[in-house]
């Protein structure tokens, strides 16, 4: 168990680095902004009464890209139980988007640089007369931090020491969420689980197995998800291994696949293919699941009377983990209990915690993506 709300089975094998543990307390220790925005003291850029006249709304439009977009949609759409207000992302050059054009939106434009153009191009496409907005940008005369001022758009900071990836915590992913309807003070579980013996030892003996996979030339990071609802959440996750760890030609390549679909294309080369593989099942308790029709069941198949969608999707992910272990596959599993905000902080900052400790186990800096710029620079080159 990692909390009271996750059940996570660990790798079958520990392998154990001594210096894991004491690059963690390391990290601890630091005065780093990203663990700061992942406790109840960190000082968000806005004050509610900031937002106070966006509250009554009820159409919103994120548009940003990377982790300026994927933690609000994470949130969204793994609580939209609790949220009875519209939320759509703008995350790529989609023109779909720009329709609508008889409502109007509160859009919020988040991008931490300001000059990120695929950003700059949605804004420039769908943001009309009548629309409210808001800017989540850095303190400087950036492209957008400019154009917030020419439409007189409410601008809040973007804290610059925090990249995209990791804000989710930060005012990126927590304005969203207060406008959600959603208490961003139930998200912040850093403080109890570093005290929390059962999730330190989690974290340094994943990120040992994580370590000894990669020195083996296992690299890939399959996801193996049975919730749909989480999908935003472990894409969030995909950015935040790979834009951290794929430097100086390291890296872990993360694949997210959806089950039980995924059962009757992919599973097949998981089971029996190449042998480069480690696995993560991510399962989520779903209560309120349709219950199958027991009058319209064959005599051939009753096991099946009585059974939701939930029980059949588990009943899957039990038989899949059982036939990973005869077949000495390394995985480990991620169970849900239930969704709400303190559950979703604690795999927030599970998932952050262990990826920095990776970077700095594996001598890189889990801070940057300098390859990326690369592609900027060149784009910028070919439309001069």
């Amino acid at each position: 168990m990692l909390t009271e709300g996750i059940n996570l089975t660990n790798f079958k094998k520990v392998y154990k680095y001594s210096k894991v543990s004491k690059i963690l307390t390391k990290i601890l220790k630091e005065n780093n902004e990203i663990i700061k925005s992942l406790t109840k003291n960190y000082k968000y850029s806005f004050k509610k009464k900031d937002i106070k006249k966006f509250k009554k709304n009820l159409n919103f439009r994120i548009i940003g890209m990377g982790g300026s977009s994927l933690g609000a949609q994470a949130i969204f759409n793994f609580l939209k139980h609790k949220i009875k207000k519209k939320f759509d992302f703008v995350d790529n050059l989609t023109p779909d988007y720009i329709k609508n054009k008889n409502k109007n939106f509160t859009n919020l434009i988040i991008s931490k640089s300001g000059n990120t153009i695929e950003t700059i191009i949605n804004s420039n496409l769908i943001i009309k007369k009548g629309d409210k907005n808001i800017f989540i940008t850095e303190d400087k005369n950036n492209y957008l931090y400019l154009f917030a001022e020419k439409l007189k758009a409410d601008i809040i900071h973007h804290n610059n020491y925090i990249g995209g990836r990791y804000s989710v915590l930060s005012e990126v992913g927590m304005l969203p969420a207060e406008l959600m309807g959603l208490n961003p003070n139930n998200f912040k579980r850093y403080n109890n689980l570093i005290k929390n013996k059962k999730f330190t030892k989690a974290l340094i003996s994943n990120v040992g197995s994580i370590l000894y996979f990669s020195r083996k030339k296992k690299f890939n990071s399959v996801i193996i998800n049975y919730d749909e609802k989480s999908d935003s959440l472990l894409k969030w996750y995909q950015q935040l291994v790979a834009e951290s760890l794929g430097k100086k030609n390291k890296g872990i390549l993360p694949i997210i696949s959806n089950m039980p679909k995924d059962n009757h294309s992919l599973m097949q080369l998981y089971l029996d293919g190449f042998n480069n593989n480690f696995f993560t099942f991510f399962y989520v308790n779903e209560k309120n699941s349709n219950k199958i029709k027991n009058n319209l069941i064959l005599s051939t198949h009753k096991y099946l009377k009585n059974k939701n969608i939930s029980e059949i999707i588990f009943a899957q992910k039990k038989a899949s983990e059982n036939v990973f272990k005869k077949k000495n596959i390394p995985f480990r599993s991620f169970e849900i209990k239930k969704r709400n905000e303190t559950i979703l902080g604690e795999l927030f900052t599970f998932f952050i915690l262990e990826t920095i400790l990776l970077g700095k186990c594996l001598r890189l800096n889990p801070y940057d993506q300098p390859a990326v710029e690369l592609i900027k620079k060149e784009t910028k080159k070919i439309l001069i």
